[in-house]
């Protein structure tokens, strides 16, 4: 049996919410696999089912831009959120997210991207970094088009214009009038930026996380001792509001709290002056799904004290 320490029942209050002891059950029961024992939790109602954690663990800047029927976000990391404030740190995510907006950095899948120099973004960073003193990353990148139409944007806890803590592109297609798509397309970009949507639509819903939250659902039911045919019949329900949390398509507009994204390009089609399709958007949101190493500051002081 797999031993159960303190940092995995931490780990596991953290994502849930739940009691500590409850939390070593789960993972006692699920003989360590800590994603099993969050579903368990949930199964038994015992976890803030919660999918939208946004606990930020490194620090930097979210950067976008956009331009026309173009826009790019980018994410830059810093150790501290000190950096972001540099005024050195901030023109250099600029200049690069310009670079990128104006293809003179061959990115690929900006895993590690280059400028059309041929120097690489990382060796760039690493000048940087002998000059403000602290490690910095280049991280991730997306680009968003369309053929007619808008790519809007919206910078949430914005540090200066057009970067901050969370960054967020909208592509409207359409051949309506630009001026209102990019306000349509910034109102929507500012949903997303509070709603957290994960997909587009219900169709690019990942089969096997579709499939795990219907178990969820089955496993809660049967715990509230529902029959088998009725369990059917409250999987569609709940699906259908799983998928209102989770696609944006689909997701009550946060402006109104009445109409669904759907609805909202819908009625904005005759003041624009023509069918709008919403193809794609991006949500970046600083350190979202880093782990940030902890540190005990007693313990540091001591250890230097000590040695």
């Amino acid at each position: 049996m797999t031993q159960i320490t303190a940092s995995m029942v931490k780990d596991l209050r953290e994502k849930t919410g739940a009691g500590m002891m409850d939390a070593k059950k789960a993972l006692v029961e699920m003989n360590g696999d800590l994603e099993a024992a969050v579903d368990y939790l949930r199964q038994k109602g015992m976890a803030k089912a919660d999918k939208k954690s946004s606990r930020t663990a490194a620090e930097g800047l979210v950067s976008i831009a956009t331009e026309g029927n173009k826009g790019v976000v980018i994410e830059v990391n810093a150790e501290t959120d000190f950096v972001a404030r540099n005024e050195i740190f901030q023109k250099y995510v600029s200049d690069l997210t310009s670079r990128i907006m104006a293809d003179k950095v061959s990115t690929g899948a900006y895993s590690d991207p280059e400028t059309e120099s041929g120097k690489k973004v990382k060796d760039e960073l690493t000048g940087l970094i002998a000059k403000i003193g602290e490690n910095m990353t280049f991280r991730r990148a997306t680009e968003l088009n369309v053929s007619n139409g808008v790519v809007a944007g919206y910078v949430h806890g914005a540090v200066v214009p057009n970067m901050g803590k969370i960054g967020v592109l909208v592509a409207l297609e359409s051949t309506g009038d630009e001026a209102k798509l990019q306000e349509l397309g910034k109102q929507i970009a500012m949903h997303v930026a509070a709603a957290f949507p994960q997909y587009l639509t219900s169709e690019e819903v990942d089969a096997t996380e579709l499939e795990r939250e219907k178990n969820v659902i089955r496993e809660q039911a049967k715990e509230e001792g529902k029959p088998d045919d009725i369990i059917e019949k409250m999987l569609v329900g709940r699906m259908r509001k799983f998928y209102a949390e989770i696609c944006l398509l689909e997701q009550i507009y946060v402006m109104d709290n009445e109409r669904t994204i759907s609805k909202v390009l819908k009625d904005a089609e005759s003041d624009v002056g023509a069918p709008i399709k919403l193809t794609g958007f991006a949500r970046y949101q600083l350190g979202e799904g880093i782990e940030k190493e902890e540190t005990d500051f007693a313990a540091e002081v001591a250890a230097a004290v000590n040695g």
